[in-house]
């Protein structure tokens, strides 16, 4: 396999990003799998350092595929959309359910782009700027889902 092939499954996260439709939440759905499964084996920190180590590999590969292709934050490019699930994932870390419940965060924050997230995509350049957005993202989504956790367990505990 050469180069350009391995940056592209990277990239779209193993062809995830090349869905006909909706390949962000595709992809989110690809990563929200993953994590799991990364989770069960990795211990929270191995994993936080994990995604800053995949985030760095992003960064400098985004820049190279958006100077070959002349695009910025082409659709088909969702591996950001695993780093910030990934962030919701381990901030909110609590079971199956809340995975999901996290995986809904993201991406309502992912579509939306409300106050900084927004900002970020829209102003800042290169692969810094596709993953800053989807980070922000994927703390805002963790933080939410971390929230939402919280009122179940005083809902339920209430009942």
């Amino acid at each position: 396999m050469n180069t350009s092939t391995l940056r592209l499954w990277f990239l779209t996260l193993f062809l995830s990003g090349k869905a006909p439709k909706a390949p962000g939440t595709v992809g989110s759905f690809v990563a929200l799998i993953l994590g799991v499964l990364v989770l069960e084996y990795l211990p929270l920190e191995s994993f936080m350092l994990f995604i800053i180590f995949i985030s760095v590999i992003a960064i400098k590969q985004i820049d190279i595929y958006e100077k070959e292709t002349g695009s910025h934050d082409d659709k088909s490019i969702v591996i950001d959309e695993l780093i910030g699930m990934w962030l919701a994932l381990a901030i909110c870390n609590e079971n199956l359910a809340f995975a999901f419940i996290s995986f809904l965060c993201f991406r309502y924050f992912d579509i939306i782009k409300p106050s900084i997230i927004g900002k970020i995509d829209r102003k800042v350049k290169g692969g810094l700027g596709v993953v800053l957005d989807d980070v922000v993202a994927g703390i805002f989504g963790g933080i939410l889902s971390k929230l939402i956790y919280h009122l179940y367990l005083v809902i339920s505990s209430n009942l």
